[in-house]
Formats: structure tokens, sequence, C-alpha cells
């Protein structure tokens, strides 16, 4: 196990403004202590709601409280188990799952098939004193309204240990239901490895904001993370190594199968990403007659970008990727399959376009649909592909417009503007980690665009929705992780989740503040922006 870098924490109560005497880019210690209303108005969490209306005295969890479920449903009775699984550690009652009929008073997860107007991730929420229902078309708005309901309880309710209560729920009900179908996060595992382990944490972070997608970065110049039976020198050489030198590491296709299950389990579904034709040093490394000279260049340690390239011309290059994508969409239960084709500098223009020319149809082969770095839209994105655009307010017109005209033309776009959405990019001049290439990106920054209007010619429909990358060149643990991601992360989640009407800063900082107490109790170290009014400890 690796050693994990702590941020200090002051002992006690010791008081600390947000708006005075702050260090910019620093993440000061912050006690868990803030004190929060004994009953949450209703509505008044991250993601806001589609709808909310207040009403009626809340509803209070006992230790007489069932949670009632389908018994005929597997996804209804596993939700009902996740949801007593998250209450009971900190509020220490029992919370049988049970029947329906025999939750009168208690929590009940109503699948109903008819309630067509919540769509596939759409829930509503009804509180009162005699019992809390949440009702969904399908499992997944199931799952969504727990997240809800959970956030809508004290944060002391995420604790590990039991907690003094009260649990009550506000009166009333919301009806809601996400503006995008896509709302992503993507970990990068090449330029620094996280286990099994520290992916499922990173996925149950997601889950408490409603993402539904997790995008892995599975190889690049510093390591291939994925095995392939196939070139197994891929993993065995390729990914020994990281960033600064470290042991690097893969996952077996059992513990990818794992994080995959897991994700499932979280309603999320998993993009794995072979970047190529560029970011291929690893590959290059492990097996020579990839090289155009048939030499194989040293593993990669460092942070440099765009020197590698497949070699475009030898008809190994396409056995190679031939193998790879089939073996990768084995393993991946979902619809696409990401082929990178970002900064791709090493590679000439006309071997770029004939290098996709032959590998999009590949991946359609194996049942998956591509998805590629706003780059593709260089070459013609095949029918059904996805484009994520990575481009910065500064980005040229031309290279805007050329992403629009494929938008135009059908390609659906993810939006994950660099100096808006990417984790990895520092919050001011000062802070620790992270790179500044594309800017500071302060809380308010990332929070502060519409994903409908940001890109000029792009119609409306043609944007899926929005993704938070997270790229690790300067993070190596999961305390790095946490405090690029938080208070960012939330943010993106809102402008994936939430009407458009609702969006405002104003109003949205002082709900993202009310997150801190929850943050401390998940045990999340995070960036105390002074653009937001946290609560004293």
């Amino acid at each position: 196990m690796r050693q994990r870098r702590r941020i200090p924490r002051l002992i006690g109560s010791l008081l600390l403004f947000a708006t005075a005497g702050v260090a910019v880019g620093q993440t000061p210690a912050h006690s868990s202590s803030a004190a929060e209303p004994e009953v949450r108005p209703l509505g008044r969490i991250v993601p806001v709601p589609a709808s909310v209306a207040p009403g009626g005295e809340p509803y209070t969890l006992t230790h007489a409280t069932r949670i009632g479920v389908d018994a005929a449903s597997r996804e209804s009775k596993a939700l009902g188990r996740y949801l007593a699984g998250l209450l009971r550690p900190a509020t220490g009652f029992p919370l049988p799952v049970v029947d329906q009929a025999a939750a009168r008073g208690g929590i009940r997860l109503r699948l109903s098939p008819e309630e067509t107007a919540l769509g596939d991730e759409g829930y509503r929420l009804r509180s009162a004193p005699e019992g809390l229902t949440l009702t969904a078309r399908e499992p997944a708005g199931l799952f969504r309204g727990v997240q809800t309901l959970r956030q809508q309880l004290p944060a002391a309710v995420e604790r590990k240990s039991v907690q003094p209560g009260p649990w009550k729920i506000a009166g009333g009900t919301i009806t809601d239901s996400p503006r995008y179908s896509y709302r992503g996060a993507m970990l990068d595992v090449s330029r620094h490895f996280f286990t099994v382990d520290e992916v499922k944490r990173y996925i149950d972070q997601l889950a408490l904001y409603k993402i539904n997608t997790l995008h892995l970065h599975l190889s690049d110049d510093q390591g291939w993370r994925i095995a392939i039976d196939s070139w197994p020198r891929l993993t065995t050489y390729g990914g020994s190594t990281e960033v600064g030198g470290g042991p690097g590491g893969f996952y077996t296709k059992d513990e990818y199968r794992e994080i995959v299950r897991y994700a499932a389990s979280r309603y999320q579904e998993v993009i794995p990403e072979i970047d190529m034709p560029g970011h291929t040093n690893a590959a290059l490394a492990s097996y020579a007659e990839l090289n155009c000279d048939g030499v194989a260049p040293p593993l990669y340690t460092g942070t440099k970008v765009g020197f590698s390239s497949l070699c475009v011309p030898k008809p190994v290059t396409y056995d190679f990727v031939d193998d790879v994508i089939r073996e990768i969409a084995a393993l991946t239960p979902g619809r696409y399959l990401h082929i990178g084709g970002d900064e791709a500098h090493s590679t000439s223009h006309a071997d770029y376009v004939a290098f996709m020319d032959k590998v999009q149809p590949v991946v359609a082969t194996y049942g998956k649909r591509v998805v590629g770095w706003h780059q593709l839209t260089g070459a013609k994105p095949a029918d059904g592909a996805l484009v994520q655009y990575w481009g910065l307010d500064r980005t040229p017109a031309a290279e805007k417009e050329r992403v629009a005209a494929a938008a135009r033309n059908g390609t659906g776009l993810i939006l994950s503007p660099a100096d808006r959405t990417y984790l990895d990019m520092k919050y001011t001049k000062d802070t620790p980690l992270g790179l500044a290439w594309a800017g500071y990106v302060e809380v308010q920054r990332s929070y502060d665009w519409n994903p409908a209007t940001y890109l000029p010619g792009v119609p409306e429909s043609a944007v899926r929705g929005v993704e938070a990358p997270l790229w690790t060149e300067t993070l190596a643990t999961t305390d790095d992780l946490d405090v690029m991601m938080f208070p960012r992360l939330p943010g993106v989640a809102e402008l994936g989740w939430s009407p458009a009407e609702t969006h405002d800063w104003e109003t949205y900082k002082v709900r993202l503040a009310e997150q801190a107490p929850r943050f401390d109790a998940l045990g999340i170290d995070y960036y105390r922006s002074p653009q937001v009014p946290w609560p004293a400890g």
C-alpha cells in the first residue's frame, strides 16, 4: 500500500472564516463540527432538483423504520440493501429491507413503469410524517433519488460510527430528472496508477452527485494499465512505471471486470480509453515492431506530450489495434470505446486521417460506438460517434468551427473545456498540485458557463452532456485527487443534471458551502476556496 499524504487538520473548534486571511491556493485545516439545521430545506442539495414543492411536517427516520421494496425485483432489493448500508452505520438503526406492504410508515422504493415522464433517471420523492416514498420508472432513477434522500439528511449520516441524530427529511415533493443524458468524470490511471479500491472510492464520490459515466484513461506514454492477452508485454513492461518513476501497475481482466461491476452497481457506465495514434510510448516501448524503425524507445516517466506515434503505414499496427479493441470490448458491457486521438503531433495529418479511417470501423466491428477527443473532427467521425471537446475559451475560431460543423452534421458532443472542467488545473498560482497550461480554474469559473451555448454554431440538440476529466501528472494519492476534485466536481455535475434556469452562482455557492460538513464526514480533503462562504467550524 502506498503512503497516503494527509493534509493537516486543526483539532477542536478553531474558527475558520472563508473570507478572511485564507492563503489563496492552500487547503487549510477545517473542522467537521459546522452547525447544520435540524431539517435541511427541501431541495437545498447539489445538484439542485428540477422541481421542489415544500410542504408539511418532516419525515423522521427512527429505530422502527423499515425500507420497503418490490420483492420480485432484483434491482429494487439491491437498492434497498444499498440504502440500508448507507444509513445504518451513523443512525445505528437496523433498517430491515422488507416487502412494500410491510414498510408502512417507513421508506418505500417504488418502481413504476407507467411513470414515463420521469424518464430513465428521473424520480419523485415524497416526504411526510407518515412515510417517505421514492418513485421512479427505472432502477437508475431510484438510485439517483437515493442520493437526494441522502443529501437531505444531516451530513453526519455519512459517518461510519453512530451519531446522535435526529434524522429528519423536510416535508414536500421533489420531482427531478436530468438535463443531459451524459454526465461524466474521467480518471487518468496512466500517469499515476490507482488501485481497484481507489477507483471504487472515486466511483462512490461520483455517485453522490448523480454522475452516470466513468471514463477511464487506460493508456498513455507513461503506462499501459489493462491486460491484453495477445500482447502481454503491454502491462508487464509497459505498465511497470509511472510519472516520476514509481512502480506503476495494471488491472488484470478480472480486476477491470470488478471495476465495471462496481460502477454498474452505482448506475455508471464505464468508457475505457486507449489513446492512439499518439500518447503511445508505453506500447511502443513494449513492442519494437510497432515503431516505424523497428526500434523500441525507452520507457517514459516524464510529462511531455505529443512525441509518440504508432506507425500508421505498418500492417502490424492494425493487428495490434484490432486485438486491443476486441479484448477490451469483450470486457466492457457499455456502449462506447474511447480511441483518444488528441495531441498526435508526431503523426502527419494524412497519416492521422488514414489511421482513423481504418480504426473507427474496428470499434464498430466489436459492437461499440466511437468516442474521441475533438481532434477526431480533423478526420471524419464515424456515424454515431461522440466527440469530446477539450478546447479553451481562447481556442482558435477555426478549430471551434470545425467541431461545430461536425455537430451540425450529426456528431454528438461531450463538453469538457479544459479551462472550465479539467479538475487537474490549479485553482490559483499558489495551488501546490496540478497544472496551469489551460489557466487557473477557480470554483466559480468551473461552474459559471452554459453547455448549451458554449460553442458557437453548435445546435443544442448535439450536446449530449458534460464531463470533468482528472489528469494525474501531479496527482499520486487519493488525497491529491480529493483536493483537485472538490469542490469543483459538484458544480460540473450540477451543469449536467439541473435545468438551465436554475443555474445561478450566487445561490449555488451557498448550497455548495453546505456540502462542507458532508465532505468532512466522508473524509474528503477539499480546497477551501475563498469564493465560497464555507461554514465556520
